[in-house]
């Protein structure tokens, strides 16, 4: 239910069809250096991933890193009541149902600092996403502002991103490079991005891509 990528990182992953395309989809969950984990776009929370969670430490923080990725934070929110949530904005008016501790931004809380930096993705309200750099593990945490889906989806999917980005390489598809409203904004946030000292890029559809980050970002945005 949890795969290991690095020294107190591991990422948990789901079927998912979204609009009859197989993206699946993925959390990621870092253990501070308190013990205390933290948990970015939960998927389901079914009993035998709510233990394998449970035996690395305690959930403390909980983050819906966009206006999407939401659906099921409110179980873990039930589950684990003492977890401080945290919503992507824009996100507490869309779930009235559910009472956020805060609204993601870029002065990240201080159980997190020197372990994880935050930027919020300026220029594609639409998302309203926040990416995260783990610093310890040189890992780039993004959730829809790129995908990697590679040649194990299935042939509609592989159409589909064949014909309008993110097949075979970390890019941005039709769907998200529709979302900008300020490109000057988005390169703004790529090139802060590039200034983190990440190797390793996490998304929450398609591959990971574990080496050279930087460069896959780069070239993702290069048409801006």
């Amino acid at each position: 239910m949890l795969r290991k990528l690095d020294e107190n990182l591991w990422v948990a992953e789901q079927p998912l069809r979204f609009l009859g395309l197989s993206v699946g989809a993925r959390m990621t969950v870092i253990r501070l250096s308190d013990g205390g984990l933290w948990v970015h776009s939960p998927l389901r929370l079914l009993p035998e991933r709510k233990e394998a969670v449970e035996a690395l430490g305690p959930v403390r923080f909980l983050v819906a890193p966009n206006k999407f990725h939401h659906l099921f934070i409110g179980e873990w929110m039930a589950a684990y009541p003492q977890a401080l949530a945290y919503a992507a904005p824009g996100l507490p008016e869309k779930r009235k149902d559910l009472r956020f501790h805060a609204v993601l931004s870029e002065q990240a809380p201080a159980e997190w600092a020197g372990q994880l930096e935050a930027l919020p993705w300026r220029g594609a309200p639409l998302l309203s996403e926040t990416a995260f750099f783990h610093r310890p593990s040189r890992t780039l945490v993004l959730t829809d502002t790129v995908h990697n889906i590679g040649p194990n989806a299935t042939a509609l999917t592989r159409f589909f991103f064949r014909a309008f980005g993110g097949y075979g390489r970390m890019a941005p598809s039709l769907p998200e490079r529709l979302a900008i409203r300020d490109r000057a904004a988005v390169r703004g946030n790529v090139d802060a991005i590039l200034q983190w000292d990440f190797q390793r890029v996490i998304m929450a559809h398609g591959h990971i891509v574990e080496r050279d980050g930087a460069q896959a970002l780069r070239q993702a945005y290069a048409w801006l």
